[in-house]
């Protein structure tokens, strides 16, 4: 009751004193509290009160937060002329809270400025205790520094327009002086003049903003707690011949003790290694110096390391603060005889019955190994043998770890039992025995379902095996030309590979059972790996074979080396002018066919080896596909040899049937003397009316009407024209194949009966005709009376003799002499001769030439008689084969 008639006394005062400042300020309008300050994420309530005028009331007032109108929901109505608002402040930046009147007169809108009020609301966070309060004073030289460095953390939050600030205090009771810093960061520097040793030091920090300030808690120790020395200074490690498993270390101290008493840490751990091993505190609280460090590794090397720190008080002995570690010293401890025995493994030749024996260092070497001395012993020929051999360590270019002991042959060995101890200069491990037989046992069980990974930079092994002769295991790695491996328990089912590997070099990792009968090597179980992959650095080289619409392309494994991991695949790419394509294909393919490529085109092509980490481009290659496919070029052949037998046929079938034609324009049909009726005209044929026949050859007439009469004469008897001179005298007449021709100037053709035997040699192939012109005219003119004579013309015709001449039954009887008539019809004649359809034609004057009269011969009385124009046969047997043709002469 009390405290809430305080709160009611408290806001009664508070809104007189807002009544009174709108009063003086002669305003209607005013907001209660002024200036407040506000703790940000808290309700804030404010209230408006109207003030002497009338014109408004509480229901005419409204409030804004900035721009932004607050919703009615938040306002409480205190009567007619008061009315509170609460909102919540969750934004850190100040801001502006105004009551406005919505009523609008015309007097409140000229004087609008005495209906509106604000205030402005500053925000801040309420201050928190800091925490976690340190000091530190650091050496300088062989001294405390006169500066005490001290900082805390920070709790709470502050905003940039509201920040917080801190006050630190120092209190000294040595000078009974109490310094402070102000400070809006965590941490401050206190200047105390001379470092007040084995004196309290008293320190804390006030926390202020503009809700009010907080202190921390008060930080009360001896002044030497708050110091941090230097490290120990030169500091030293001895060896000790004679004691292999400890070293000596010595130092100086940095301060001296009479200002601060300090307390020793030790660490030392073998080269290399990043596992420290510490000396136990309670060793070096009052250490003596030099100190010895026990149970280390003989002849290794051991990197040493010491640190100091005050020495507390009695009611806190860990106070104070260790000082940075030491510089680094080596020191390597004597040697002693190895106490683990050597590592033996073997490698067997797979080309022949040779093994090669390989021997590590023992773990615990102690010294540097010089030798090792071997036993072995093996059954050769049903007999057992013993050596003894004594090897230097030598370690093979290609073996980082192991020495080359001894090549050995299984020939005619059943089994080679080698045991190896290593040698120091302070003596020998014990031995290693290894047992290798010429044909290990195939029924032993072996390691299945290996499973290699990488992880965390190394190769992590798995696998199964569930037999119980398994003495141990050998984990063998072959990789970038060198070899190594470890031994695991029985037990063992998963390991890491603890050599150093090296990124993308392939490793191919073997698991060996050992078994515990004479330990023998059962069958091991292998699996490819690498400790990291990345992209190949070269892609493969692509050859190719290219027809018209495809191409072969061949490849080669990219080597080993240069694969730097798994291949996954590879993707050709080819492109021309117009279009880059790719094909991916397995990783195990070293050809493909692309196929749907354009004739004579060109391409590029080029092969990408891929990789789970990256891919890698091989160079470039150009060819250019065929012009034609052989399908195309065997069509077109077919197509041509088609094409141009169809020809032929079409030319043989036109032959077939336009023969006639054919014949007539190449080879033209000559006449047929049997079927002419000048056959009619010679003296020594009867007279007879033959039948006109319609297969005469052209160039042959018979004249209906207007006929010259024909005469015959022979100038000798028929039966000596073979042996005389004949002349005949006659206009130059050559009777062509198929028709006749007369010439506008009559020659005489003169031949000797001496000469006609030559002739007759020569021109055998000649056979002479004769016509005969008549001379009365041509048809349809009036012929000229004239004598009546005939006219014999003899033709130089090369027409090879008829088959009535070469055959006796072709022989033509009359009147008593016989004689080979050149009349008879070829076979070839009589086909294409019709019989009976031969017409007389009426002849043009070109057709015939008048014939001078000095050819004109007379038959005899007697023979001429009987004879009828037009009837009588003018043609003269060619008795003694053809008669020769005798260049005409002018």
């Amino acid at each position: 009751m009390v405290c809430e008639r305080a709160l009611q006394l408290f806001g009664l005062a508070c809104v007189a004193s807002v009544l009174q400042a709108g009063y003086e300020n002669n305003n209607h309008v005013v907001i209660a509290p002024q200036d407040p300050v506000i703790e940000i994420g808290t309700n804030f309530t404010a209230t408006c009160v109207i003030i002497d005028t009338a014109e408004v009331t509480a229901d005419d007032l409204y409030w804004k937060l900035s721009q932004t109108v607050i919703p009615k929901e938040l306002y409480t109505k205190i009567n007619s002329s008061a009315l509170n608002v609460t909102v919540l402040i969750t934004n850190e930046k100040p801001e502006w809270l105004f009551c406005h009147s919505k009523k609008s007169s015309h007097y409140i809108s000229m004087n609008n400025g005495r209906f509106i009020h604000g205030i402005w609301l500053k925000k801040s966070y309420r201050p928190e205790s800091p925490k976690n309060l340190s000091c530190e004073a650091l050496q300088e030289g062989k001294l405390i520094s006169t500066t005490i460095s001290c900082k805390w953390e920070a709790v709470g939050r502050h905003t940039e327009d509201a920040p917080r600030t801190y006050t630190a205090f120092l209190k000294m009771y040595i000078k009974d002086e109490t310094l402070n810093v102000s400070t809006p960061k965590n941490s401050v520097q206190v200047n105390v003049g001379l470092y007040p040793n084995y004196f309290p030091l008293e320190f804390w920090v006030q926390s202020h903003t503009l809700l009010g300030t907080l202190e921390s808690e008060h930080l009360i120790k001896e002044a030497n707690c708050f110091v941090k020395t230097n490290p120990p200074l030169d500091v030293r490690a001895i060896s000790e011949a004679g004691f292999p498993t400890s070293l000596l270390v010595n130092w100086t101290n940095p301060i001296d003790e009479s200002y601060v008493k300090l307390k020793y840490k030790i660490r030392f751990c073998p080269i290399g290694s990043q596992i420290w091993s510490y000396v136990p505190p309670e060793d070096t609280i009052n250490p003596t110096k030099p100190f010895r460090l026990q149970v280390l590794q003989p002849y290794t090397v051991y990197v040493i390391q010491v640190a100091a720190k005050p020495v507390g008080t009695k009611d806190e002995p860990d106070c104070g603060y260790w000082s940075n570690w030491s510089s680094n010293k080596t020191a390597r401890t004597p040697e002693d005889r190895p106490s683990s025995p050597p590592d033996l493994w073997k490698t067997v030749d797979s080309n022949s019955h040779d093994v090669q024996l390989l021997c590590k260092d023992p773990e615990f070497a102690n010294g540097n190994i010089t030798a090792f001395n071997m036993r072995m012993k093996y059954s050769k020929n049903g007999n057992l043998e013993q050596e003894r051999i004594s090897v230097n360590a030598d370690r093979g270019s290609n073996q980082k770890m192991a020495s080359l002991l001894k090549k050995i042959s299984l020939e005619g060995k059943e089994f080679v039992n080698v045991c190896v101890s290593a040698v120091n200069s302070a003596g020998k491990s014990p031995e290693t025995c290894l047992a290798i037989k010429r044909n290990p046992n195939d029924r032993e069980p072996t390691v299945k379902e290996i499973n290699i990974w990488p992880r965390n930079g190394q190769l992590f092994v798995e696998w199964k095996h569930n037999s119980t002769c398994v003495f141990e295991y050998v984990i063998e790695w072959v990789g970038n030309g060198e070899m190594d491996w470890q031994r695991e328990n029985k037990t063992t089912r998963q390991t890491a590979i603890k050599g150093a590997l090296e990124r993308f070099v392939c490793y191919k990792v073997s698991v060996y059972p050992i078994y515990r009968k004479d330990k023998g090597i059962g069958k091991p179980a292998s699996k490819e790996a690498f400790l990291e992959q990345g992209a190949p650095l070269n892609g493969p080289s692509v050859k190719s074979e290219s027809e018209y619409d495809h191409v072969i392309l061949t490849w080669d494994e990219t080597p080993q080396h240069l694969r730097r991991g798994f291949i996954t695949n590879y993707t050709i790419f080819y492109e021309n002018e117009e279009v880059i394509k790719s094909v991916t294909v397995p990783a195990n393919t070293t050809s493909y066919k692309l196929e749907s490529l354009m004739g004579n085109t060109h391409y590029d092509v080029w092969i990408q080896a891929s990789t789970i980490a990256g891919s890698t481009n091989g160079s470039r290659h150009s060819f250019v596909t065929q012009k034609y496919a052989p399908r195309m070029v065997v069509g077109i052949v077919v197509g041509v040899s088609f094409g141009f037998l169809f020809l032929v046929l079409l030319a043989f079938l036109f032959c077939i049937y336009k023969k006639d034609v054919i014949k007539e324009n190449l080879w033209p049909q000559i006449p047929n003397p049997s079927e002419s009726t000048i056959g009619n005209w010679s003296p020594d044929y009867p007279l007879k009316a033959e039948t006109p026949k319609e297969n005469c050859v052209s160039g042959v007439y018979v004249l209906d009407e207007g006929m010259c009469e024909v005469k015959h004469g022979f100038e000798e008897d028929k039966t000596s024209l073979s042996l005389k001179k004949d002349k005949y005298l006659s206009e130059e007449h050559s009777s062509g194949i198929g028709g006749s021709s007369c010439m506008s100037s009559p020659r005489q053709s003169v031949s000797d009966s001496d000469e006609g035997a030559d002739m007759a040699d020569t021109t055998a192939s000649t056979v002479q005709y004769s016509s005969v012109v008549a001379s009365s005219g041509y048809k349809g003119q009036t012929p000229i009376e004239q004598p009546q004579h005939s006219i014999f013309s003899r033709s130089e015709s090369t027409q090879p003799l008829l088959d009535s001449e070469e055959n006796p039954d072709m022989l033509v009887q009359e009147g008593g002499r016989a004689f080979h008539s050149p009349f008879t019809r070829s076979a070839e004649n009589q086909e294409t001769a019709d019989p009976g359809s031969f017409k007389q034609m009426e002849v043009d004057q070109q057709d015939f030439c008048p014939i001078d009269e000095d050819t004109e011969w007379t038959p005899s009385d007697s023979q001429s008689a009987n004879v009828e124009p037009g009837s009588v046969s003018s043609y003269r047997p060619q008795l003694g084969g053809y008669r020769p043709q005798n260049t005409p002469t002018e």
